[in-house]
């Protein structure tokens, strides 16, 4: 339906334009780019974290297997049903522990260009966080970071993404 097209791409451009404003406000209060940086990642590791329980609510996706399948479900599902896009997976390391995820169009980057003061910025890095957050609460430790950025004159946007280890739950003994 048309309207319904309306009101996401509506509400898409508000996210986008709130997200430019959090950015900004951020450049303001901190001194340089390392610390925007760090600051946006944790941002998105702390949404990440609440995240991961509205997604498996919503896509009812059971538990992945292995590393390439939690990459499908990443790209396919949720990109998809949070920034209505997917992410093509690329550069599969040899161990099957790394990959890329492109983003042909991110679209945290609409109406954004990077002032000069501001080369060392990762604008998106919420992104990195987001994914390391929701993972970590699924047992997996990630790594993810940016490698390319359209931003900067890349001309994909690639997320290098990095399986650290399971993490084991730490329940009391005696309780399975």
């Amino acid at each position: 339906t048309n309207w319904k097209k309306g009101l996401l791409k509506t509400s898409s451009e508000l996210f986008t334009l709130t997200y430019g404003a959090l950015v900004t406000q951020l450049c303001k209060d901190y001194e340089n780019d390392e610390d925007v940086n760090k600051q946006l990642d944790k941002m998105g590791y702390n949404i990440g974290v609440r995240l991961i329980e509205d997604f498996l609510a919503r896509s009812n996706v059971g538990r992945c297997h292995d590393f390439r399948e939690t990459a499908d479900v990443i790209a396919k599902v949720a990109f998809k049903m949070y920034l209505g896009i997917t992410p093509s997976i690329t550069n599969w390391s040899p161990a099957g522990d790394e990959f890329s995820l492109i983003l042909e169009n991110n679209p945290l980057v609409d109406f954004v260009e990077l002032p000069d003061n501001h080369s060392s910025l990762i604008y998106s890095n919420l992104l990195c966080g987001v994914l390391r957050g929701a993972l970590e609460m699924v047992q997996m430790a990630v790594e993810a970071k940016f490698v390319q950025d359209t931003l900067k004159g890349d001309g994909v946007t690639e997320i290098r993404m990095r399986f650290i280890r399971r993490i084991e739950d730490n329940l009391p003994a005696g309780e399975e």
